[in-house]
């Protein structure tokens, strides 16, 4: 999962991008709304950050342009805490969630994932499929009970499957969602990572679909 930090105030962008890394998220930062604009314009991300107080653009005028645009991501827009118009402006532009400073990181952490799952239709904290069960408030994975034992790549992947049980997607698309804007990406490293993955679960849940990508789901929903 890739998410988009875009705040000005250095110390709280990497406050903010330190935690999310930590959690198992790629973190992209932007320090004003002109750099974030034009990154969520041109980038995929599965969830914002995004500040309202901003120089050169405001929080407001990304979002409305972005949604303006087409950009259907979800976005945690951090207000001031007693300016309640700022809230309400911030809804009304397209943010579907607002965290008021000052904050307790864990709580925007928890914002985002709920902004994820709720995009990807899910409702819960635990996502599963089959055997296989995602927590993705502890960011863990395990097999009939059975914690598995993945590198940070082989989460990103796992976590990205599940959340998008049953849609065909693609090396491009795992790419795109599992590597940073400055990382060199290689779509035939999926394959490796996809095949690591299929091991370490020890049960056939992902799908290759020629010429498009892959697909994760429960045997029982096998098409």
């Amino acid at each position: 999962m890739r998410i988009l930090v875009v705040e000005d105030d250095v110390n709280l962008n990497r406050q903010l991008s330190d935690a999310l890394k930590e959690s198992g998220y790629v973190v992209d930062q932007a320090f004003d709304g002109e750099e974030g604009h034009y990154l969520g314009e041109t980038e995929p991300y599965d969830a914002v950050i995004l500040d309202i107080g901003l120089p050169v653009m405001d929080g407001i005028t990304v979002v409305e342009k972005w949604r303006s645009g087409g950009k259907g991501m979800p976005v945690l827009m951090l207000t001031a805490r007693d300016r309640w118009s700022d809230k309400v402006a911030g809804i009304d532009a397209g943010a579907d969630d607002y965290v008021a400073k000052p904050f307790h990181v864990e709580e925007v952490l928890a914002r985002v994932r709920a902004l994820i799952r709720r995009a990807a239709g899910h409702s819960s904290s635990e996502i599963v499929c089959g055997p296989v069960r995602l927590d993705t408030k502890a960011s863990k994975a395990s097999v009939e009970g059975v914690a598995l034992k993945l590198t940070s790549h082989e989460f990103r992947l796992l976590s990205y499957l599940m959340h998008h049980m049953g849609q065909v997607v693609s090396r491009t698309e795992l790419v795109e969602h599992m590597y940073d804007q400055d990382f060199d990406r290689d779509s035939n490293t999926i394959e490796v990572f996809v095949g690591r993955l299929r091991k370490k679960l020890g049960v056939d849940l992902i799908e290759t679909v020629r010429g498009l990508g892959y697909r994760m789901q429960a045997p029982n929903d096998a098409r």
